[in-house]
């Protein structure tokens, strides 16, 4: 098949999946309602014991970001529940039957799933202006943040496309996806200073990509440390974090990819 049959079938996918949550509206609001409770939570709780001069109005600067790193991780467990699901009903087997490209059912997978994190992401946007949070950079530079956050979620969507074929099990992937996912974006920069990790972790930390791409992410929103005495990190990845966030999709992509091609052939033939 040509490259333009292989787009041409992806967004007939991708179109499908659309639609998928226009019928069934909840799967959308409840990816939305969870960061809404941590952006509050965190905001109004912890904010002002981590920001007290301020009242935790700098904290709320520093918190969104996270949030937003957070959230699109863990929208990515999207794509692996439904290609499970996907399985589990016969649906990938009536795929094969259709004269598709096999690598447009995983892309426009892939794809719907960046299209509704932009959407959580437009809400969270919103959420975060009503609690304080503001972009104190160039239009172009906020954009660039999105987008980062965007295709590091794309690149993680990959390992679920990958995990949803192989434990074809929605509820088996969304407990697996939490108990890996909950500590790489608990232990990072998402919601507190590297500064006040202790010392294995704070290493860990450093160079977990979740914390890079919250670093860029800060960087180009230009929402600062709340606490300007904290040691800054002399850490690669928290130098370069828009590199290493990149560095990190790519890899990621250039090794999941193929394994989920692969495991959707086998995955069909069973």
């Amino acid at each position: 098949m040509s490259t333009l049959d292989v787009v041409t079938d992806a967004s007939v996918v991708a179109k499908r999946n659309l639609i998928k949550i226009k019928r069934v509206p909840d799967l959308l609001v409840f990816t939305t309602l969870s960061p809404i409770m941590f952006v509050l939570l965190f905001a109004y709780v912890f904010g002002g014991a981590i920001d007290p001069t301020g009242g935790g109005a700098a904290y709320r600067e520093f918190l969104i970001a996270g949030i937003f790193a957070q959230t699109v991780v863990f929208g990515a467990t999207n794509t692996g529940a439904g290609l499970a699901d996907d399985v589990k009903k016969g649906i990938i087997d009536r795929f094969r039957s259709l004269p598709m490209a096999p690598s447009a059912v995983l892309t426009g997978r892939t794809l719907s799933d960046v299209v509704n994190n932009v959407l959580v992401l437009v809400v969270m946007s919103i959420t975060g202006l009503i609690v304080g949070w503001r972009i104190n950079t160039g239009p172009l530079e906020a954009l660039w943040g999105f987008v980062l956050l965007l295709i590091f979620a794309y690149a993680i969507s990959w390992i679920m496309a990958w995990l949803g074929l192989l434990i074809p099990s929605p509820e088996v992937i969304n407990n697996a996806s939490f108990i890996v996912i909950f500590p790489l974006t608990f232990v990072a920069n998402t919601f507190v200073p590297l500064d006040t990790l202790p010392g294995p972790l704070r290493v860990f930390a450093e160079w977990n990509p979740v914390s890079a791409v919250t670093q860029a992410a800060r960087e180009l929103f230009g929402n600062p440390d709340p606490n300007p005495m904290s040691a800054a990190s002399l850490a690669w990845p928290l130098q370069h974090p828009q590199l290493y966030t990149l560095i990190w999709a790519v890899a990621v992509v250039a090794v999941f990819a193929p394994l989920a091609s692969w495991q959707y052939r086998r995955a069909a033939s069973r």
